[in-house]
This record gives C-alpha cells, structure tokens and sequence, in this order.
C-alpha cells in the first residue's frame, strides 16, 4: 500500500500554456467506469465488509472482489510493494551510480523500477492485472505513475507513460476500466495518450487539487481525504463545490472497522 500526497498541478498547466492540442480518449465500450458520484470505501489496510449504501470498494490485488459492488483492484505497478522487493529482477530496479537499488525517499520498504524497461515491468505486471480480471474485479487502480519525479531526472515522464500505456491496454485487454492513481500534474496526459478512464486521489481537498482531476475526469473521480491532514472540517470539505462527489474520509493506515484507529465517514 502506498498513501502520499500528489505534486502541484504543474504539468496540466503548462499544457494549457503551450496551446498543445490533443485527442480527447473515449473509454471502449468493453470496460465500465466507477458509477458517477457513488458512495467509496477504501480498504488498503484490510479488507472487511462494506459499510450499507457503499457501492464502490478498492481493495489490494490480493484480495477478494466484493459481490454486488464495484471494485478497483489496487496494484503497484511502478515501486515494488513491501516484502516483493525479491520477486522482482535486478535489471529491473533502478540503480545509482554506485549499483545499489533506487529506494523512494518517502517508502523506505519500495524500490523505483526502472521504467525505461517498461516492456519487462509490464510481463510481470500483466499476469496481476489479469489476475485482478478473473477474481472479479471491474477495475484496476495503478499506484506510483509520478515516481519519475523522485528520481532526479534518471526516469522521464515519458517512460512513466510508455509503461501506463502498456498497463491500461493489458487492463482494457481483459475488460477492466483503468485507473489512475494520484499524479496530478499529469493527468491530462495519462487520460489522453495512456488512456486512462478514472481516477483514484488522495488528500485533493488537502493540497486544492481536486479540480486537477475533475476537470479530465469529470464525475468519475474516486477521492479519499485523511483524518491527520484535513485541511478544514469534514462538513465543509463536503460543501466544497470543489470536492469530488465520490469522497470518503479514513484513517491514514486503513484499518478495518476493529482496529482502534479506524475512520469511515462519506458526504450526506
């Protein structure tokens, strides 16, 4: 599980400075998209079952779908997850200059791929994504798109684009809608030339980025804020004509409803 806060919305910006033209991308008719400004859990911590009127879950690729409910299967497709650091090949860990492995500064248990080998990640991805399609699930979240920024120029937003490409298609492939996961300053390039459907966000009400994501995704924005950093109350994160109608406020660990720090509450 990865929880971290988006960068500023610089790229999306500059676009619109630069008075670049672009095709606008039509999800296919195969693949559905979260129901618009449905009721979100999101159950990274653990799964448990869904609070009554919630019709969206996200749950980890490990576990189960949920009958009756939409559900984003969540993988880490750019950092390796904590404790598979082993199923991955050295070629495919990004490297210093002194040969050891690129560790996220902010997820010391997470190593960055190297997505210059977007290829090779997307072999290994592919079979958990189709994975995610056999177990019923209708969607899949891909974590880390934004990694390239944490790597002092080493990785480009064009191979975290070469490889979101390679993803969403495998996840279009077997007839799930794709996801993108945080990264707000690149969020109309990876609608429109990785081909991305909706959008997973965290803490945009926190850092006043939300409309990043509305306005290339509409009403299909799936939004989680934190108890530790909400910028303002819940009720007026709420009223906020800003705030995705698809919000939940949880606990920063997402723990299930017995652990003591547990948190579940959603707009009126």
């Amino acid at each position: 599980m990865t929880v971290r806060r988006a960068l500023p919305f610089l790229g999306v910006v500059a676009l619109l400075l630069t008075g670049c033209t672009q095709t606008i991308y039509d999800p296919p008719a195969g693949p559905q998209r979260p129901p618009a400004g449905a009721q979100l859990d999101y159950q990274l911590g653990g799964a448990y079952d869904p609070p009554a009127g919630v019709e969206i879950v996200a749950r980890d690729r490990a576990a189960a779908s949920v009958d009756d409910v939409y559900s984003v299967c969540y993988v880490n497709g750019f950092q390796t997850q904590p404790g598979e650091l082993d199923a991955w090949p050295d070629d495919l860990l990004l490297r210093d200059d002194d040969g050891e492995p690129v560790i996220d500064p902010d997820w010391p248990d997470e190593v960055i791929l190297d997505t210059r080998k977007a290829d090779e990640i997307a072999a290994i991805v592919g079979p958990w994504i189709r994975d995610c399609a056999s177990d019923g699930f209708d969607a899949v979240e891909f974590d880390n798109l934004d990694t390239y920024t944490r790597t002092d120029g080493t990785l480009t937003r064009d191979d975290a684009l070469d490889l979101a490409t390679l993803l969403v298609d495998t996840a279009h492939d077997v007839g799930l809608a794709a996801g993108q996961k945080n990264a707000a300053e690149d969020a109309a390039f990876l609608h429109s030339r990785a081909g991305f459907d909706f959008a997973v966000v965290e803490e945009c009400a926190a850092y006043e980025e939300c409309s990043a994501y509305t306005e290339v995704y509409g009403d299909h924005v799936l939004a989680i804020e934190y108890t530790d950093n909400l910028p303002r109350t819940w009720d007026e994160v709420c009223a906020d004509p800003e705030t995705p109608a698809s919000i939940v406020l949880r606990d920063r660990d997402l723990v299930p409803p017995e652990g003591a720090a547990y948190v579940f509450e959603t707009c009126d």
